[in-house]
C-alpha cells in the first residue's frame, strides 16, 4: 500500500489528549483521521470523509448502537414485567465507536498537556461549541475491551469472513 506510517513516542503516562496533542506537528495544518486502536470496524472510510467535508465542523465522530449483552426488561412500579428483549441492539443511545475526522481546530481544545483525556474536557467542550457531528454507523462494529472481546474477534478473524477486512 502507498502509506507513510510515523511511530510517535507519547511516553507511558501521557493520556490520550496528550498523545493527540504530541502529534501537531506531525500532522501540520490538514484534516487527520484518529482512532484509538482498539476496536475494529466495517466503516467506509470514504464515506466517513466525505461526511465531514459535508458540514465544516472540527470533528466528526462515528457513533454505533452496540449489541446488547443480556436480555432487557421493562418493569414498572409494582416489579410487573411488561416486556422482555433478548440482547437488543444497545439501549437506543449511540455510543463513540472510536473513529474520528478531524480538523486541526481540535488541537486548540487540548490544553492540559499531556494530562489531557480527549474524551472529557476536549470532547465536552467541542460538544458545547457545536463542532462535533456523529457519523452513524449501523454495520459491523466491535470493541476489544476484554478478553471474551478479543476471543469472539478471533474466532470471526478465523472463520475467514471478518467484515473489517477490507484488502
Amino acid at each position: 500500500e502507498p502509506w507513510s506510517v510515523t511511530l510517535l513516542n507519547t511516553g507511558l503516562n501521557t493520556m490520550t489528549g496528550g498523545r493527540i496533542k504530541r502529534a501537531q506537528s506531525i500532522v501540520g495544518d490538514e484534516p487527520f483521521l484518529l482512532t484509538y486502536g482498539d476496536g475494529v470496524s466495517d466503516i467506509d472510510i470514504h464515506e466517513l470523509v466525505k461526511f465531514h467535508k459535508s458540514h465544516g465542523k472540527a470533528l466528526t465522530m462515528t457513533s454505533v448502537q452496540p449489541e446488547g449483552r443480556f436480555g432487557a426488561l421493562n418493569i414498572d412500579d409494582e416489579s410487573r414485567v411488561h416486556e422482555f428483549k433478548e440482547k437488543p441492539k444497545g439501549d437506543g443511545n449511540w455510543i463513540n465507536a472510536g473513529f474520528f475526522v478531524c480538523e486541526p481546530k481540535v488541537f486548540d481544545y487540548i490544553t492540559n498537556g499531556d494530562a489531557t483525556i480527549f474524551e472529557q474536557e476536549p470532547l465536552m467542550n467541542l460538544a458545547h461549541d457545536g463542532e462535533i457531528l456523529a457519523y452513524k454507523h449501523s454495520g459491523f462494529w466491535k470493541p476489544m475491551d476484554t478478553l471474551r472481546d478479543k476471543l469472539e474477534l478471533n474466532k470471526i478473524w478465523d472463520s475467514g469472513n471478518a467484515p473489517w477486512k477490507k484488502w
